[in-house]
């Protein structure tokens, strides 16, 4: 019978067990798990020297805080946030995060190296018609245009083409007085009228005509000087022109100007002579090669940027104008140079820092001062030693912690020292709770031997003191300003020894 009734008692607690599970298993859970699991996340931390957070910091996003601990929406912990900003208890320098959340961020470090940091400006240039192989054309008489065979911009042209005939008055009259002076045989004045028509610009030619047929051609020819294109064109058939007026401008496309522009902080870095690469966009992976002709002594004042002039051959006129162009310029490097990367630094407003990792998941937020920056590296003045590692990915995160962790350290005030002295005291006042006390000298206050009274805190109590007692007491400011009796050592006071007395000197 006893087996049986044993059998059903435990059938029985099984069952209530079960039933009851569910509704225990937050308890269970709370009791176990999450006791076990409040010291890596709870709000003080227990031993010799308990600290309390001041606040709890999201553990993904830095600026999110909360004044009691929580979870995020993952079901991590919130970070404690110490008074002395740490979060895990170490009071080193910089801050230390943990080993998952160092690989979880993606954190990755360079080396500051120690090398040759090359100058490579690097800016934009167009193409310009180059200025010395211009030539405008004008005419030395007014006149009217006829017969114009250019009328089009971008036409090409020999030397010796035909650009147009005029009728100027003044040139058939100079030619006219040449005909005179050759009937008339006198040499001065025919030597004198054939160089007036050459200064008003008549084709030597023409004169040969004139002095061939013996009569006037009452339409004077203007012939180009150069090969080249038509870059400018002011005048149509018909126009009355006159001497100051531009009537075309012949442009030579065998070589060209690139202008580049600059920025003054590298203005230092250009010179005469230097080489440069120029790449264009209608042709990729081919690279023109030419120097620096010439820097212009003048800062843009709209821009701020110097300017440089670079001569190229244009053979096949592949190198069209008013053409964008990169255009890279190889300066002189900077020898021995301590760098890293420029990813690595993070500019302010007022200053430049850097994150360095110092080893075990601390890192420490250091201002920099930089030099020249060339391609991803930039030139570390102040601030590093070669081989120190510098963060280069997810450093923004690290360093809004460090100000974060900062700016509660700015706002925690400083625990105010204590101040213990001993002193003999003359009269006890218990009505209005202050003790007369001559004490000794107080460097921390560079107060000398004294005579003075010292009202007394709420908690301090006043029994067994007596006038010509000794006894060592802690003092601080109080909210009036004067400084008060705020602890006395149990031990005092003790009683003089025998004939020996306060010296009591007025403050």
């Amino acid at each position: 019978m006893k087996p049986v009734l044993a059998i059903v008692v435990a059938i029985l607690l099984f069952g209530a067990g079960v039933l009851l599970a569910p509704r225990l298993q937050p308890w269970l859970t709370y009791f176990g798990h999450e006791a076990a699991a409040s010291p890596s996340a709870g709000s003080t931390e227990t031993g010799a020297n308990p600290r309390k957070p001041v606040k709890y910091r999201h553990p993904m996003n830095p600026t999110i805080f909360s004044d009691t601990p929580a979870k995020d929406d993952m079901g991590m912990d919130y970070i404690p946030v110490y008074a002395d900003g740490d979060s895990d208890g170490d009071n080193g320098p910089g801050i230390v995060i943990a080993p998952e959340v160092v690989n979880n961020l993606g954190v990755r470090s360079a080396p500051v190296e120690r090398g040759d940091l090359a100058r490579r400006i690097e800016t934009v240039g167009y193409i310009d018609y180059d200025e010395r192989a211009l030539s405008h054309v004008h005419l030395r008489a007014s006149g009217w245009v006829e017969n114009l065979k250019v009328r089009t911009l971008g036409e090409r042209v020999r030397k010796g083409d035909l650009l147009m005939e005029v009728y100027a008055p003044d040139l058939t009259n100079a030619q006219e007085e040449y005909l005179q002076s050759l009937r008339g045989g006198i040499s001065l004045l025919k030597v004198s009228a054939r160089d007036r028509l050459l200064a008003l610009g008549v084709p030597e030619s023409q004169i040969r005509e004139v002095e061939k047929e013996g009569r006037v051609r009452q339409l004077t020819a203007v012939y180009a000087r150069q090969d080249g294109i038509v870059s400018a064109l002011n005048i149509r058939e018909g126009m009355y022109v006159m001497p100051q007026t531009e009537l075309m401008t012949l442009a030579d496309p065998s070589t060209v100007w690139i202008k580049v522009e600059v920025f003054e902080k590298q203005a230092g870095w250009l010179a005469v002579g230097q080489k440069a690469a120029v790449h264009l966009p209608h042709a990729p992976g081919e690279v023109w090669q030419g120097v620096v002709e010439y820097i212009y002594p003048d800062v843009d004042p709209k821009t701020r940027t110097v300017r440089a002039r670079l001569r190229f051959p244009n053979p096949g006129e592949r190198l069209k104008f008013n053409m964008f162009a990169d255009v890279v310029i190889h300066a002189t490097p900077r020898a021995n140079a301590l760098r890293i990367p420029r990813e690595a630094l993070i500019p302010t407003g007022t200053e430049q820092r850097v994150i360095v990792a110092l080893g075990e998941g601390r890192f420490e937020a250091r201002p920099v001062k930089t030099g020249i920056e060339s391609g991803d590296r930039v030139e570390i003045l102040e601030g590093l030693k070669e081989g120190e590692q510098v963060v280069t990915s997810a450093q923004f995160l690290l360093d809004s912690e460090s100000s974060i962790r900062a700016s509660i350290k700015r706002l925690t005030a400083p625990p105010k020292p204590e101040i213990w002295t001993e002193g003999v005291i003359n009269t006890v006042e218990a009505d209005s709770r202050t003790l007369n006390v001559t004490h000794e000298p107080i460097p921390e206050l560079n107060w000398p031997t004294m005579t003075m009274d010292f009202p007394t805190a709420k908690d301090v109590t006043l029994d067994g003191l007596k006038p010509d007692r000794k006894m060592r007491f802690r003092i601080s400011e109080g909210e009036d300003g004067r400084y008060q009796i705020d602890a006395i050592d149990p031990s005092s006071p003790a009683l003089l020894p025998p004939g020996e007395k306060g010296v009591r000197t007025q403050p």
